[in-house]
């Protein structure tokens, strides 16, 4: 399986336990550091509707400044999020894998073994 990709975060133990169980398994995924390569609307709202969960399902909370910007708030939309998501990467929660087989946030990592 070629065409899988894990958007990663390096400083992250749940993503580097989901990619060694990738390569463990021998695939080797397209790395994407989302954390410096960013986020567009368009790759957000892809990755929501493939996972069919919302903006609030991938924010990431701990270690963040999520609440201080008020994205946990259950009343706060998704083009909120998103767009803050957008400004600050690492509020997005990881890792998030995509295969031919669908697209899930992996943690624990081992939810990755579904996808493959």
């Amino acid at each position: 399986m070629s065409d899988v990709t894990i958007y990663h975060n390096p400083n992250c133990g749940t993503s580097r336990n989901t990619l060694a169980l990738l390569r463990d398994k021998g695939i080797e995924p397209t790395v994407v550091e989302y954390v410096k390569a960013g986020w567009t609307k368009d790759q957000l709202q892809d990755l929501l509707t493939r996972m069919e969960v919302g903006a609030h399902d991938i924010l990431r909370v701990r270690g963040t400044n999520a609440d201080e910007l008020g994205l946990t708030d259950p009343g706060v939309s998704d083009d909120a999020i998103i767009a803050a998501m957008i400004i600050e990467p690492i509020l997005v929660n990881r890792p998030i894998v995509v295969t031919p087989k669908g697209a899930a946030l992996c943690r624990p990592a081992e939810l990755v073994l579904g996808l493959i």
